[in-house]
């Protein structure tokens, strides 16, 4: 067993943990974060997108060990005293969230994009949400979701 520190959701935790667990494993099983799906367990699907630093990853290929001293952020996370973020608020508006399984990695890789551009075009929107599978087909309510976000975080800011 190996003791990792790292801040997640904006604590800081310490865990104990096997050398060749994932983050994803962790996460779920550890810290009881259900919110991180299961799915491929190959970084192909994106139900496992966590933010690592301000990246998304896939949290079903990062070895747990890699995190310590890095800042983690989960679905749990984004919300703050029982609020939605407004993310949040408008995949629920644009009816972005179908079954919900794939939705909480859409979600912190929409806040991903929308860190990392002020108003992107929906090419932008598609290439960086290209690593994420949705079975529901709710991809052209993804990008209306994000389109909604950047309006609802103009006024949130």
């Amino acid at each position: 067993m190996q003791e990792i520190k790292f801040n997640l959701n904006d604590e800081d935790v310490t865990v104990m943990i096997d050398p060749n667990e994932t983050l994803l494993k962790v996460l779920r099983e550890r810290l009881g974060l259900t919110g991180t799906k299961k799915g491929c367990e190959e970084g192909e699907c994106g139900a496992c997108t966590v933010i690592l630093d301000s990246n998304p990853v896939n949290s079903c290929i990062i070895p747990a060990a890699k995190v310590n001293g890095k800042k983690v952020l989960t679905i749990e996370g984004l919300s703050k005293n029982g609020q939605l973020h407004p993310i949040q608020e408008a995949f629920v508006e644009a009816g972005a969230i179908q079954c919900g399984f794939c939705t909480p990695g859409v979600v912190l890789s929409a806040k991903a994009i929308l860190d990392k551009y002020d108003d992107p075009d929906e090419e932008t929107i598609k290439d960086e949400l290209a690593g994420h599978l949705c079975r529901c087909t709710g991809y052209l309510q993804f990008f209306d979701a994000i389109q909604l976000a950047v309006k609802k975080l103009k006024h949130f800011k």
